[in-house]
């Protein structure tokens, strides 16, 4: 393996040397920051709009419930008809009408109102509106039988059940989203890094076979040490992109927000409304405090240990993979066939992962996908932040890596055979023979 270093540095500098990936390494923050600040510029404008609405209450029931607020103003109509009502909302250019009809008895109001308007109205605003009516209906039924309202609000009783391990562990219901959120995160990054660069592997070797340069380096080196140095050095420039991505697009983003003065990390609009409302109510400061409580309760040294090595042999397995299809065609379209295989193991431990273990992360799904190579640096991945035991994460760390080894042996027989085989299209009986040699 003495030529292993070697293979890997020429394929580092080959990638970090390359036009095109210096050109994608600057742009794509650039793009993605200018995304970002087109939809937070469009999202500020459509924010700043102040909304009139007219309101005519022939009922005489809800008209006071109408409260001007920052981003939308209420016109009250009153003494005129519908006709009018309609004629002064398109002449004052009011986003809309709310009719309320005269009204038979209370239970019918849902009948006798109507909202007009010249385009489809704002789905948040109309839920709104629907939210007021039907707290204020409500209680005016219950007043009319009697019952006191504010009673009933007083009476009502929040229950927020606590929860605490055997041990004495103390946990929330917000624990289950911290660890989900980083599980779905970690997952989600590995399937993003080998779907990018096991393909930036696949093509490397694909047009160092049609350009026949493999035919020189064959001769000094072995198939494996190069297949491990393709692997080894194109994992390197894909950090070493992803490390560049990540300060300066911070950078960018900090910039563009201090010149163009748009918040880049302020997500305004009704999101922001219901946060504000929520941070207004008397349980925000508990589910502060229950948040913070996850996030401690993150067993952050497993998590982090625990997503270097499935990160690195996750990525191993499937690099080598894709750089045995590589060796074994001559362009990408040759490729489709064989990379279904491949993609179908990574969907199916989203998938698991997303819809299985934040349900029952000890479940026996969960469980056994965990242990299959295969599937195991996702779903693992994603169940370790819920607790799972250390002989479990080691056997499907050792399990990992002798499929690994396996799968390197498998990989270099088709990769010594299929750089230098050209003008065939392989099929999977010709694969077989290969490894046979």
């Amino acid at each position: 393996m003495n030529h292993l270093s070697l293979i890997i540095k020429r394929e580092y500098l080959t990638k970090v040397k390359n036009k095109s990936f210096i050109v994608m390494t600057i742009l794509s923050p650039i793009i993605m920051i200018a995304l970002v600040a087109v939809v937070a510029y469009l999202s500020q404008l459509n924010n700043d709009k102040v909304r009139t609405i007219s309101v005519l209450d022939e009922s005489g029931l809800v008209q006071d419930i109408f409260k001007n607020s920052e981003k939308t103003t209420y016109h009250i109509l009153e003494n005129i008809s519908l006709e009018d009502a309609k004629n002064i909302s398109e002449e004052t250019a009011s986003y809309g009408l709310l009719h309320v009809g005269k009204l038979d008895s209370v239970e019918s109001a849902s009948m006798h109102i109507k909202f007009y308007s010249e385009e489809t109205p704002s789905l948040t605003l109309i839920s709104s509106l629907e939210s007021k009516l039907e707290k204020t209906f409500t209680n005016i039924k219950l007043q009319q039988q009697g019952i006191d309202v504010d009673l009933i609000n007083a009476s009502k009783i929040k229950i927020d059940i606590a929860q605490e391990s055997f041990e004495g562990e103390k946990t929330s219901k917000l624990d289950s989203f911290a660890r989900l959120g980083f599980g779905i995160a970690a997952g989600y990054l590995l399937f993003m890094f080998i779907i990018i660069y096991g393909n930036m592997i696949m093509r490397s070797v694909i047009e160092e076979k049609t350009s026949r340069i493999i035919e020189i380096i064959i001769s000094s080196v072995k198939p494996v040490q190069l297949m491990l140095g393709k692997i080894i050095g194109t994992s390197l420039a894909g950090i070493t992109q992803f490390v560049i991505w990540m300060i300066f697009g911070g950078l960018l983003m900090t910039v563009v927000s201090l010149v163009i003065g748009i918040n880049l990390f302020d997500s305004a609009g009704p999101q922001q409304e219901l946060i504000q409302l929520a941070s207004e109510g008397s349980g925000f400061n508990f589910y502060f405090e229950s948040f913070k409580t996850a996030l401690q309760n993150l067993p952050l040294m497993n998590l982090i240990i625990a997503f270097i090595l499935f990160f690195i042999g996750g990525y191993l397995l499937y690099s080598s993979l894709y750089a045995a299809i590589g060796a074994a065609v001559d362009n990408e379209t040759d490729t489709q066939q064989f990379l279904l295989p491949i993609m179908m193991p990574l969907i199916l431990a989203v998938y698991i992962g997303i819809f299985t273990v934040i349900e029952d992360p000890h479940g026996t799904v969960s469980t056994v996908f965990s242990f299959i190579p295969l599937t195991s640096p996702v779903v693992m991945l994603m169940r370790i932040p819920f607790g799972v035991p250390l002989w479990q994460q080691l056997v499907s760390l050792l399990l990992l890596v002798g499929t690994f080894m396996f799968t390197v042996w498998f990989a270099a027989k088709i990769y010594r055979v299929g750089i230098l085989m050209y003008g065939k299209k392989p099929s999977y009986k010709e694969l077989i023979k290969w490894i046979k040699y």
